[in-house]
């Protein structure tokens, strides 16, 4: 028998994130706000754990939402779940009457779930129509930036957010394929990519149209900027001893969290003065980003370029 999506799943870094969670969830009645719920994985065994547990679960993924309130249905009135972008979390909470929340999850990237639906056009290695978006009722999707973007758009968008060298060749090669054609799936995007990159680079660094697959998604779901507002406003909604943990998959994102964290928890007190500086009112959990074990690694592919990252709101 065929397993359910769900029961395939396997949240990365799940073990690693509850133990960081673990302090601030311990008081009565805690709050968690799962910014980016996917399948539920990892709120399945939050609420699991924690048994006086609220979550509320945001997804701008709508098919996820829907496989996610399958699984998490026997928790009833402990799960609530917003269809939403997750840079809106504080609207999402204002909403619900919260002010302050003792835990907050961000899992960023593509889940396992859109990754697997083939249609979706996430994969390179999966025939599907380009698309990319997250929330397929609104937004540009990768067909269209494809076939209508010039090549300097092109260029800085796969150079951008795909951190691709070859980002030129791959832009000129997509101009003159789409000339002849339209260039409408995914396994055709693939092919043009490949053939743009040079045969001595292609046989290391594993499949070459990763790197430009990432760019379009990115760049399609507004990601580093949806990124940059909800970090902020996700640090503004943590109680006195709450905990933020932030799974990413990539530089981008990391440089983003790294920055945002080092912001709130650096004293702005100037080194080497006779002074003792005033406490910071956040401490990071993690002195750098942590990747997951090399155990984990072999059992979850998607846990391989995954960086932890947390921080805990402590009283001025």
């Amino acid at each position: 028998m065929k397993k359910a999506m769900h029961d395939e799943h396997i949240p990365v870094a799940l073990e690693r994130t509850i133990e960081l969670l673990t302090p601030a969830l311990s008081v009565t009645s805690p709050y968690l706000i799962d910014a980016t719920l996917g399948l539920g994985g990892h709120t399945e065994k939050l609420l699991e754990r924690f048994a006086d547990l609220h979550v509320i679960g945001i997804d701008r993924d709508k098919s996820a939402l829907e496989k996610a309130a399958a699984r998490l249905a026997r928790f009833n009135e402990r799960v609530t779940l917003v269809h939403a972008v997750y840079d809106q979390i504080a609207n999402v909470a204002s909403e619900r009457g919260l002010t302050q929340v003792q835990g907050i999850l961000f899992d960023l990237g593509v889940s396992s779930m859109q990754l697997d639906q083939s249609d979706r056009g996430f994969a390179y290695s999966h025939d599907a129509p380009l698309d990319m978006r997250m929330d397929q009722s609104t937004g540009v999707s990768a067909v269209e930036v494809v076939n209508n973007y010039s090549h300097e758009e092109l260029t800085r968008i796969i150079r951008e957010y795909g951190e691709e060298k070859f980002a030129s060749r791959i832009a000129a090669r997509i101009i003159d394929a789409r000339k002849v054609a339209p260039v409408t799936s995914t396994i055709a995007l693939a092919q043009i990519i490949k053939e743009s990159i040079p045969a001595a680079t292609r046989r290391t660094g594993g499949n070459p149209a990763k790197r430009t697959f990432q760019a379009l998604r990115i760049y399609v779901n507004n990601e580093i900027d949806v990124l940059e507002r909800a970090i902020p406003a996700a640090l503004e909604l943590l109680a006195i001893s709450g905990r933020m943990v932030v799974l990413s998959y990539h530089s981008l994102e990391d440089r983003i969290i790294k920055r945002a964290f080092a912001h709130v928890s650096t004293s702005e007190v100037p080194h080497g003065l006779p002074v003792e500086p005033e406490p910071t009112s956040y401490h990071l959990l993690t002195r750098s980003s942590e990747s997951a074990s090399a155990e984990e690694m072999e059992s979850n592919p998607r846990a391989q370029s995954v960086r932890i990252r947390a921080i805990e709101r402590r009283a001025a």
